[in-house]
């Protein structure tokens, strides 16, 4: 390959704050009404002073601790000043020199790499939201809700070299922000906002090649997509002879192309300079560490965790512990499982991603919404491996306990599903299994051992699904030997 892909992104993410980043209005805007949540302070009015959002702080401080990062405890606000109709004050309230956090780092595992590889996070720096415009025809409406929302802007270097490192990065980010509860990281609300600068490397002279940035990417799809389209773009400018041009582009999601939207102006263009209404930030090295040792414990940690005390797979780990409240509930129910001998992580885990996964897909439910109690889980795993009831009464048992939230030993008594252990009524069953199937009974005595499956479903249809299948098996194969 001549050319390797060189790109470092600008990641947005809205904190979800009560109030808005320099004054009280709320924060909160998705879905309201266009131009309601705004004060003289968001608008931009002359005369007015802002007033930083504490929590806001706290939130970023949280962010820069997860991603490694050095907290820096002298920071300042900056006027970035730019001018664009959603933008009320004709400048952005911005960090620049001095910014909250400096130089981290993020861990991704591309598939089938046998090391995982780090991007190196530059800045995570605090700034208020822009307003939102919506093109119609030759007109441009603005909505300024969103103008002064608290807004992290997290920034790598150009650590990343294909699409698949790009999405895996942004993934982890998302992650992370909803773990530690400071966003939601909806990208399809606008909470989440991904910019990509991409430029190719001369895998032979090691020369970089012209930098592009796209802009707004909205979806993991979209940065992942609009990656693998500009490095093709780009080889093939190269490949005929002519010059990549430094530009600003655009994702066009229907037609799956990058467009031209304009020639990006550089730093100079926004003249930074203090913001003369805000004071320097001079924070306490006592309220950062007490803000590190709130952090909840993170997915990377919680993967290793799984995976050493409670023997689960990689992938086992990972289906758990991608989201903090699927994490939290199998948790709860294998500290649950305490008071039921014999019932381990390995099947609560199996549970919950089986079971547990599919019936939230079905009815459209979070987890956070689920009506089983942990105790409830794991109460009817300890019924499964005491033999009380069989895999198939269980799940019709689960079924009945995510609708109705009651307790498994009173659904299976109710619906008859305890499981027939008694040899001597199953016998009476086989028996007569054995006389209806004489063409599956000659096909077994034949050597053709997989019948018996055929056999065992038809004791367990004539028991109606509550005769133990193990028992099932041994006393077929008994009487076939000696029939």
């Amino acid at each position: 390959m001549r050319y390797e892909p060189v790109i470092g992104m600008e990641v947005h993410v809205e904190l979800n704050t009560q109030s808005k980043m320099f004054c009280a209005c709320r924060a909160d805007i998705f879905g309201a009404a266009p131009n309601t949540h705004v004060c003289p302070v968001c608008l931009g009015m002359p005369g007015v002073l802002p007033v930083i959002n504490q929590k806001a702080v706290e939130y970023t401080i949280m962010l820069g601790q997860a991603l490694n990062c050095e907290i820096q405890l002298h920071n300042v606000f900056a006027r970035k000043n730019y001018f664009y109709p959603d933008l009320p004050k004709g400048y952005q309230i911005s960090q620049y020199e001095l910014p909250l956090c400096l130089n981290g780092y993020v861990d991704v595992q591309p598939e089938g790499s046998p090391e995982p590889r780090r991007i190196r996070i530059r800045r995570v720096h605090l700034e208020e939201d822009t307003g939102k415009l919506t093109h119609v025809g030759d007109y441009s409406l603005v909505d300024l809700n969103r103008a002064g929302v608290p807004l992290v802007e997290i920034v790598t270097e150009a650590d990343i070299h294909s699409a698949e490192e790009a999405y895996l990065y942004v993934s982890k980010l998302r992650q992370i922000v909803r773990y530690l509860g400071i966003s939601t990281g909806d990208m399809e609300k606008g909470a989440m906002r991904c910019e990509v600068n991409l430029s190719l490397k001369n895998a032979a002279t090691g020369e970089w090649g012209t930098k592009v940035e796209i802009k707004n990417l909205n979806s993991f799809r979209s940065v992942r997509n609009a990656i693998e389209y500009e490095v093709q773009r780009q080889e093939k400018v190269l490949a005929e002879g002519g010059a990549v041009e430094q530009v600003t582009m655009g994702w066009d999601e229907n037609r799956q192309v990058t467009f031209v939207q304009r020639v990006k102006e550089g730093d100079v263009g926004y003249r930074y300079f203090p913001e003369p209404d805000l004071p320097p930030l001079y924070l306490e090295a006592s309220w950062v560490e007490q803000i590190r040792a709130g952090l909840p414990e993170l997915p990377d940690a919680k993967l290793a965790r799984y995976t050493t005390d409670y023997g689960l797979t990689d992938k086992e780990a990972a289906v758990l512990a991608e989201d903090r409240a699927t994490a939290e509930y199998f948790e709860a129910v294998v500290q649950a499982a305490a008071d039921f001998p014999g019932v381990t992580p390995k099947q609560v885990s199996n549970w919950i991603s089986g079971e547990l996964f599919r019936l939230l897909s079905e009815s459209g439910l979070e987890i956070g919404q689920v009506n089983i109690a942990p105790a409830h889980l794991a109460a009817l795993i300890a019924l499964v491996n005491a033999n009380t009831i069989n895999q198939t009464a269980a799940k019709k048992t689960f079924k009945v306990m995510f609708e109705t939230g009651r307790a498994p030993k009173d659904i299976v008594r109710e619906l008859g599903l305890e499981q027939i252990s008694d040899a001597g009524q199953l016998e009476q069953l086989v028996r007569q299994v054995i006389a209806d199937n004489p063409e599956a009974v000659e096909r077994y005595r034949s050597g053709q051992e997989k019948v018996l499956g055929f056999l065992v479903g038809q004791v367990m249809r004539a028991s109606r699904g509550k005769a133990n299948p193990q028992l099932v098996g041994d006393l077929l194969k008994k009487e076939l030997q000696t029939g």
